[in-house]
């Protein structure tokens, strides 16, 4: 992760699913560029269709350590993103601490495996409600509050490499995802003229408990042919011997380096862009 220089200095940023994983280093990354940070995130089990531990109160509070340890203030809150009042509210008490809204970075999500011909409505309800309906409830809140301040300002909506190809086995993340796309777009037209950008990004296998390695094995084994659509990354880390490394997994931290520059100003030609965030896996 390259190190802060203090290039968001007195703006403020807004950041769902920020309990741990992508959201967690995007809170803090943007803090250590001098950010302030709204954090939210459920801290509770979504649905039964969820097979991954939820996040917790305890890990919303490193959170809020991190934050504060980067040298910036934090309001936390445990709000579910499917709760557009709830949402409406902390914009609103945010904006009352810190005077304005610069950044969302709209990271919740979840993910459950299966054919879409043989889940549950529940299984698929749940990852729509969430991933879409939730992320469109979270830009509700928020632009308006964007646009309030006067400022201009960055939206991330973090969609996925399954918004943007063809991932059998998780059919309803894909089409969450590709929702996600379409909404940066036409956002990005809507928001423009108020001097703020849009865009989307697209990370690949990043290592945090939602991808759950067991189930997505599962779902290999028992349908080989699905293996074609998730390739392996070509372009590995190098260590610090100089050798190729063998991660195939990215971290949070290295997609919270694209996060950061998309929120400031170095990106400021850049809206309505779908940004791939995969070591190049994509292009196979």
């Amino acid at each position: 992760m390259a190190a802060g220089n203090g290039t968001l200095e007195g703006r403020v940023a807004f950041v769902t699913g920020a309990a741990r994983g992508q959201g967690r280093a995007h809170a803090v990354r943007l803090a250590q560029e001098g950010a302030d940070i709204i954090a939210i995130d459920i801290c509770a089990p979504v649905s039964d269709t969820i097979t991954y531990p939820a996040a917790t109160s305890e890990e919303l509070a490193e959170t809020v350590r991190a934050v504060e340890e980067a040298g910036r203030k934090v309001l936390a809150r445990e709000v579910d993103i499917r709760d557009l009042a709830a949402q409406q509210q902390v914009v609103a008490d945010g904006v009352e601490q810190f005077g304005r809204l610069d950044i969302l970075v709209a990271n919740a999500g979840i993910l459950s495996w299966g054919r879409m011909f043989e889940m549950s409505e529940e299984q698929w309800d749940t990852v729509i409600d969430v991933n879409l309906n939730g992320t469109w409830r979270t830009i509700r809140a928020a632009v308006p509050a964007m646009i309030e301040a006067g400022n201009g300002g960055s939206v991330i909506i973090v969609s996925s490499s399954a918004g943007l190809k063809a991932t059998p086995g998780n059919s309803h993340y894909a089409a969450s995802k590709h929702g996600l796309t379409a909404i940066t777009n036409s956002l990005a037209l809507e928001v423009g003229e108020f001097g703020i950008r849009v865009n989307s990004i697209h990370p690949y296998s990043i290592n945090t408990p939602m991808v759950e390695p067991d189930a997505m094995m599962e779902v290999f084994k028992n349908y080989p042919t699905y293996l074609h659509s998730f390739a392996p990354m070509p372009l590995k880390p190098v260590n610090h011997d100089g050798k190729p490394g063998l991660q195939e997994f990215m971290s949070p931290e290295e997609v919270s380096d694209v996060v950061a520059w998309l929120a400031g100003d170095g990106s400021m030609t850049i809206s309505g862009s779908q940004i791939a965030v995969d070591r190049g896996t994509m292009k196979y």
